[in-house]
């Protein structure tokens, strides 16, 4: 057992040995805070004593609901110290999907910034709710704890969007954090002590588990409210950034306002991600104004960076195709439907193995074992290899990528099938210039109340924001291209509305 023990260390466990090793270096800076690693180690070990003061044990789940704040991350590495699981909520969910995450991971405890105090009360139906602001500043503090969490203990709950249309609470372990920052730094060449701009909310891999790896490795991590482009010119200007992320819509207005500051950047390793996503002009442009090469990826929550994020886009060029390349740090094979390997020029599925994997979804054993049939982890994405790389295809269960969000349309057929006025309903995406792709509800119905701005209502009851369809079509339920079995063809309707 003390053998075992030893062969095992948490993220806990590495960004505190980089406090231990250079206790004064730069870890957090927000607007106008700076703390270096021996304070936020304090900080952490404080709201680690207040978490165990509540008698919180390992394995429990904590929600967070909150936005960008160094107490999140506070809080995240006090529950990677005590093996308790930080459940990450999506405060731009409907309070009934919120409740929902909740109920789901059976959170212990309910942790909140001021700004959604009043919404983590309604959901949080009964269960404990704590002041993010006040952990660790009276109950407890002084106290000392151990470190507890084992490498496969979960140390986040990301939610994904789920096919059924309620959120899937993805697991992932300590072990997983740690290939993960291990795989990025090998495929970009970020180096240890490169910053990271943490805009992209934490309740995203982009926002919490980046951040995580910068801290792991003794870097500063640099923590925004949200997309900023002023605060993130800042940190360009007076830091080294390892990987810039940029979503699609946020690259234009970062651009105009490096151009507007004439801004003196001091040093990037790669930029961007879904690069399927953004013109090719566009990606010429960011890398240019950076000089950074842009990064061609393809992960997800589950696997992380990996499987195909390992190409860099030349500064200056502009592609026509985008063939992925394979990541370090993980096995993948494109499968059939029989579970066979295809042959080169043929389309598969993606199916992945190594230590990045998530540890499935939480309390969903029947979802888990179709993803982990024969050892693998079907991603649902279709892929075909060829001299160039990893070209993709589709994906074998439609999904939405809107503004760096996924959305399935399960989630929005939920809500208007429910309406007595809907005789059918599907909905699919249309290419957006700003945010990649959008949702567009293509209704049948009963009844002409129901116009554009009723759906757009019961949607804006239900959903969160960047969920609702940017655009309603009505249409004849004859209109409506079916399969033999007279199922709706999803990708003809597409093809239909433009």
């Amino acid at each position: 057992m003390a053998m075992e023990k030893a062969f095992a260390a948490s993220v806990y466990d590495l960004v505190a040995m980089r406090a231990r090793a250079n206790p004064r270096a730069l870890a957090i800076v927000q607007r106008d805070l700076r703390l270096d690693y021996a304070a936020l180690l304090a900080r952490v070990e404080a709201i680690a004593a207040d978490f165990a003061a509540r008698g919180l044990k390992r394995g429990q789940r904590i929600a967070i609901l909150s936005e960008n704040r160094f107490e999140y991350t506070g809080a995240q590495l006090a529950c990677a110290k005590l093996g308790l699981i930080a459940a990450c909520l999506n405060w731009r969910l409907a309070e009934a999907e919120l409740h929902h995450c909740v109920d789901l991971v059976e959170s212990a405890l309910l942790v909140t910034s001021p700004r959604y105090r009043e919404v983590a009360e309604t959901v949080a139906k009964g269960r404990p709710v704590a002041a993010i602001d006040a952990l660790g500043t009276a109950l407890g503090a002084g106290a000392e704890t151990q470190s507890a969490a084992q490498g496969e203990d979960g140390l986040l709950i990301i939610y994904t969007s789920g096919t059924t249309g309620l959120p899937k609470a993805a697991v992932i372990s300590h072990r997983a954090e740690i290939a993960r920052m291990c795989a990025m730094r090998l495929d970009m060449g970020v180096e240890m002590t490169d910053a990271y701009v943490s805009w992209a909310p934490m309740f995203h891999m982009g926002g919490t588990e980046h951040l995580l790896a910068t801290l792991m490795c003794g870097g500063t991590g640099v923590i925004v409210d949200g997309f900023d482009a002023d605060a993130i010119v800042d940190a360009l200007e007076e830091f080294a950034i390892g990987w810039l992320m940029l979503v699609p819509a946020t690259i234009e207005p970062l651009l105009e306002c490096l151009a507007a500051r004439q801004a003196k950047v001091r040093g990037v390793k790669a930029v961007g991600c879904m690069a399927d996503l953004v013109p090719s002009a566009t990606i010429a442009a960011i890398t240019r104004a950076l000089g950074a090469p842009y990064l061609n990826s393809f992960g997800a929550t589950e696997t992380g960076m990996p499987p195909l994020s390992a190409d860099l886009i030349p500064v200056g060029a502009t592609p026509d195709a985008f063939p992925k390349q394979l990541s370090m740090m993980v096995d993948l094979r494109l499968l059939d439907a029989a579970g066979n390997e295809v042959a080169d020029g043929e389309t598969g599925e993606a199916c992945v193995r190594g230590p990045t994997l998530f540890s499935g979804y939480w309390n969903a054993p029947a979802t888990n074992a179709e993803c982990f049939a024969g050892g693998w982890f079907h991603m649902g994405d279709l892929f075909r290899r060829t001299p160039q790389g990893y070209d993709f295809v589709g994906r074998s269960k439609y999904l939405i990528k809107s503004g760096g969000e996924n959305i399935y349309p399960a989630e929005i057929e939920r809500v208007l099938f429910a309406d007595a006025r809907v005789n059918d309903v599907i909905v699919v995406r249309r290419p957006d210039p700003q945010w990649g792709e959008v949702p567009v509800a293509v209704i049948a119905r009963n009844d002409a109340s129901l116009d554009e701005g009723a759906v757009l209502q019961l949607c804006r009851d239900a959903l969160a924001g960047y969920k609702r369809p940017r655009h309603v079509r009505f249409i004849e339920m004859e209109a409506f291209p079916r399969s033999a079995s007279g199922k709706i063809i999803r990708e003809e309707v597409e093809a239909m509305i433009g």
